[in-house]
C-alpha cells in the first residue's frame, strides 16, 4: 500500500492512516518524527516493538535498541537516490498519481541499473 500525504504533514498521522494494513512484524524502525504515545501503543496492541527514538520534548524519554535502529540507514539511501531524480526531489508534478508513478519509474531504472 502506498500512501502519498502532503509535505506539512506530521509523520506519525501519516502513519496512523497505515496502520490497519501494517503486515505481520517484530519490529518497526521509525525516526523521532513517529514518536508519540498513539502510535506507540497502536504498535504495542499488534505485537510490534517500537524502535523509535524520542522526541527531545519528551519528559521522559523512551529507551530504543541503538543497534536495531542503525539498520534505518538504508532506508535513508533510498530516499536519497530518488532524490537525485531531479523531478522527484523538486516535485514538478501536481497530480498525486503522476508523481507517483515518476516514483515508480525512478525506483525501476534504480533497481536495473543496481545502484
Amino acid at each position: 500500500m502506498l500512501l502519498l500525504t502532503e509535505g506539512q504533514a506530521s509523520d506519525h498521522r501519516g502513519a496512523a492512516l497505515m496502520l490497519q494494513k501494517l503486515p505481520p512484524a517484530r519490529e518497526l524502525i521509525g525516526d523521532r518524527g513517529y514518536d508519540s504515545s498513539y502510535f506507540r501503543a497502536e504498535l504495542a496492541a499488534r505485537g510490534i516493538a517500537p524502535c523509535i527514538p524520542s522526541t527531545r520534548s519528551r519528559k521522559v524519554p523512551i529507551p530504543h535498541d541503538a543497534t536495531l535502529y542503525r539498520q534505518r540507514h538504508r532506508i535513508e539511501i533510498m530516499f536519497g537516490r530518488l532524490k537525485d531524480w531531479r523531478r522527484i526531489a523538486m516535485r514538478y508534478d501536481r497530480c498525486a498519481r503522476t508523481f507517483l508513478s515518476a516514483i515508480t519509474l525512478a525506483a525501476i531504472v534504480i533497481f536495473w541499473l543496481g545502484q
